[in-house]
């Protein structure tokens, strides 16, 4: 007989419910049984030993496992990495006790919760700004057109730095699906940019937007890290900030993102790409220290979109590293935005210059929605906004069977 086996794989508990109930399952066996078929695996760059033996013990009394360096037991090292893999059922057992223990684990425990609690969750962001809504949700990946007013831009400088030509390109990519249009003023490429001043930054900038901002049916970004560029751009009715240094160069960019009350994109970036430490551990840590110093500036929660910085700081292997593992910054509970569109790392991949890298691009769009990215950033509007609707019909395959 053939009994058709096959391997399920979920990811949240509401499918498994829905699975489930299909089956005819009891309404208590299923309360039962669904906290037990998610299985996460948790890691922890590093924690004190005699935390991390009161943790181990912790979860292996409920039967999951937890891995940590030699020499934690007979606390020979001061402080360990920590691998817990656990099914949801044994997260929830194993944290009602940590958070009665000493050594910071009441606190550990909530971090814990709070990942779990964004990995299995689907960030859903409704904005209102200046007459504009848009909404980040499930199943519908936002499409944001570039339009660089840049002589210098590696793909398209110097084609749409004049009112005229800017106008054509924002029209062009509105009827061709964009949802958002990001408008930059000075290349900010990693390999070979002219850095500008403020002042000569709006004046390129302002004039177009100005213009674009009367004429444009969706949100208008502002790609700078400027603040004083951003607040003339705000003050002209801009609806969104897109700060490539993520809140960390310039002290006045979160309290101006507080002020007008905009979502703001903060995008990890750094002056090298040597490093020795986990590269996810790394943005982790990056986007926490952002979302720290915009909470700390008056900046809601819901506002934050993240951008790992594709290209930026990091060469080809980390580049591909990020995409690869783009869906460990779903434990952050905040939309992700991914620009690859044309850059080096596909050109490098593939052998081919900036005007032939459609595919590239689109495989590592592609990719980037399946791994959990709600905007993409690109050049080919038409194109990737078709690539980006098929994704979602796959990702979201349940709900779209469902109608």
């Amino acid at each position: 007989m053939n009994y058709n086996a096959s391997i399920k794989s979920f990811t949240n508990e509401q499918e498994v419910v829905t699975l489930m109930k299909e089956m005819g399952c009891d309404p208590t066996g299923i309360a039962i049984m669904a906290p037990k078929t998610l299985f996460r695996v948790i890691y922890f760059e590093s924690i004190p030993t005699k935390a991390a033996n009161l943790l181990k013990q912790t979860f292996l009394a409920k039967g999951a496992e937890v891995a940590v360096t030699r020499g934690t037991a007979d606390l020979s090292v001061t402080h360990t990495p920590v691998l817990i893999c656990a099914t949801l059922k044994q997260y929830r057992q194993a944290l009602g006790q940590l958070r009665q223990q000493p050594w910071g684990l009441p606190e550990l425990a909530k971090n814990v919760e709070k990942v779990l609690e964004n990995d299995c969750a689907q960030s859903v962001r409704h904005f209102r700004v200046r007459g504009k809504e848009w909404t980040i949700q499930p199943g519908k990946t936002l499409i944001m057109g570039i339009l660089n007013l840049t002589p210098d831009s590696f793909s398209d400088g110097g084609n749409h730095n004049d009112i005229d030509s800017a106008v054509r390109k924002t029209m062009s990519m509105i009827e061709e699906g964009a949802d958002i249009i990001d408008i930059g003023a000075e290349s900010t490429r990693p390999y070979g940019s002219v850095k500008i001043s403020a002042s000569e930054e709006k004046e390129r900038l302002l004039p177009i937007l100005e213009k674009i901002l009367t004429i444009s049916s969706v949100p208008v970004s502002v790609d700078t890290y400027k603040s004083e560029v951003a607040e003339s751009a705000l003050e002209l009715g801009a609806h969104m900030v897109n700060d490539i240094w993520g809140l960390q160069q310039d002290p006045e960019m979160a309290l101006l993102a507080a002020k007008y009350n905009v979502p703001v994109v903060v995008m990890h970036n750094r002056t090298s790409n040597e490093t020795k430490r986990d590269i996810m551990i790394e943005l982790i840590d990056y986007f926490n220290r952002s979302i720290e110093i915009g909470l700390n500036s008056g900046i809601a929660f819901e506002q934050f979109i993240l951008d790992p910085g594709i290209g930026f700081g990091k060469n080809t292997a980390q580049n591909i590293e990020v995409l690869g593992r783009l869906s460990e910054l779903n434990a952050l509970g905040c939309p992700i935005l991914v620009g690859a569109s044309r850059k080096r790392f596909i050109g490098e991949i593939l052998d081919l210059p900036v005007s032939e890298r459609a595919e590239g691009t689109g495989a590592a769009i592609v990719q980037s929605i399946l791994s959990g990215a709600s905007i993409v950033r690109v050049h080919d509007v038409k194109m990737l906004k078709r690539m980006a609707t098929m994704a979602d019909a796959i990702k979201n395959w349940r709900q779209y069977s469902r109608g």
